[in-house]
């Protein structure tokens, strides 16, 4: 893990580079590394793994720190200090770089480079509810059961070499005489049926194991509490969402998966999920 130290103002940053984010846009990287550099004394680690991520947080000492990554990097940062009960001490910071960035944006991150480093920099610490797990598992935005599937990724087009151009005329007529190659079977199968699943807010039973569901979603809303929606398999004309507020949810029946921000977790056969109020701390822009 490389870490490089520069100078300029009297705070401290730590900037950790998520490795995904110098593989997919080093030019972004650079861009808020030199930013942040301009404004703040900062310390740059340049973890390899997730492991040396880790670590390079714990070491952190008094130095506030950056995420400079996508959102699986500030939800493991967030994992991790919920995990070690550090959080309530500490105010993170994120500059979104890379390709998943919906929960970023949706915290009230800015996704543009130079806007969030200078957010880093001139923003304020926003204390945010989070929705805690029984496994001890973090949700920063939100969760769905069932989880949306991913669409299928499309074939590469096939590469032929430029210096023997019969290949290609060859693979043309194979492909005339071939038939072509069923769907592949993600492609072809339909998204997950109904559940029968029981929802329960504080304690209070929202919908049973009799009534079929299409979607439950829980997000983190205001005051302490968790905002919960559970939308009902319709019979002709469209059901309506039953919708609940609590500080407690718990989610059980047959095996189901979930899908926390940008991780898919289960199959489980109960799951219990509560608010902590003003859990941790993102540096937002200032207004924000």
């Amino acid at each position: 893990m490389a870490e490089v130290a520069t100078s300029a103002t009297s705070e401290q940053l730590l900037v950790v580079v998520d490795p995904v984010a110098r593989r997919s846009d080093g030019e972004s990287v650079r861009i808020a590394k030199d930013v942040l550099g301009a404004g703040a004394s900062m310390k740059v680690c340049l973890p390899d793994d997730p492991d040396e991520f880790a670590r390079a947080l714990r070491r952190r000492g008094s130095r506030r720190p950056v995420v400079v990554g996508d959102d699986r990097a500030l939800i493991r940062a967030v994992a991790l200090l919920h995990r070690h009960r550090e959080l309530a001490g500490c105010a993170l910071s994120v500059v979104p770089v890379g390709g998943a960035l919906s929960l970023a944006r949706s915290l009230g991150v800015p996704t543009g480079t130079v806007a969030a480093a200078r957010a880093v920099l001139d923003g304020a610490e926003r204390r945010m509810d989070l929705l805690v797990d029984d496994s001890d598992g973090v949700v920063l935005g939100a969760l769905r059961i069932p989880p949306v599937t991913a669409a299928p990724q499309e074939a590469e087009p096939e590469a032929t070499d430029p210096g023997r151009p019969w290949l290609r005329t060859c693979q043309s007529l194979v492909r005339t005489l071939v038939p072509a190659a069923r769907p592949s079977r993600l492609a072809a199968e339909p998204g997950p049926g109904p559940s029968r699943l029981r929802v329960e807010v504080d304690g209070e039973t929202l919908v049973d194991l009799d009534q079929p569901v299409e979607a439950v979603s829980v997000s983190p809303g205001a005051d302490g509490t968790a905002s919960v929606e559970v939308r009902p398999v319709s019979v002709g004309a469209e059901a309506s969402p039953l919708l609940a507020e609590g500080r407690t949810v718990t989610v059980s029946g047959a095996h189901f998966r979930y899908r926390a921000d940008a991780v898919v977790s289960g199959p489980v056969r109960t799951r219990t999920w509560v608010v902590r109020e003003g859990a941790w701390g993102l540096t937002l822009p200032p207004g924000a």
